[in-house]
């Protein structure tokens, strides 16, 4: 299933959700340990980055160095789509709030400092509102 690629169409699709708990980026060298369970992994030269919760890095005496909520745009973007990624960062940069975006297959992940969540929201559902 091919996801959405008219700018138009995915801004006003967005429908932010912002998922429960607290999340952390951390890096660790090689694989990620067999007994976590990250959201997101990302395989690097220097480490493997390890996205998951503030409760499960701390069980296991990982480093952090900020606590971030997960905002997921449910709007089925495609990999091809052009800007979308580019609007939402503009947007929340307007609200000053930095943002790491990660793409999934069928959707976009924003992570936001979690004190920061409830106006990335909002600048998320006006954002989609001029969609």
């Amino acid at each position: 299933m091919i996801g959405e690629r008219d700018l138009s169409r995915l801004l006003s699709g967005l429908e932010p959700e912002q998922h429960p708990g607290r999340y952390v980026f951390v890096s660790v060298p090689g694989k990620a340990p067999g007994d976590v369970h990250p959201v997101v992994t990302v395989t690097e030269d220097d480490g493997t980055t390890l996205v998951l919760t503030r409760a499960e890095a701390d069980t296991h005496h990982l480093e952090y160095d900020l606590v971030m909520a997960w905002i997921t745009l449910t709007v089925h973007s495609a990999l091809d789509a052009v800007g979308l990624t580019a609007a939402v960062a503009t947007a929340l940069t307007g609200e000053n709030i930095p943002c790491n975006v990660v793409a999934g297959y069928y959707h976009d992940h924003v992570f936001v400092p979690y004190d920061d969540a409830a106006r990335a929201m909002a600048a998320l559902r006006a954002l989609a509102a001029t969609g």
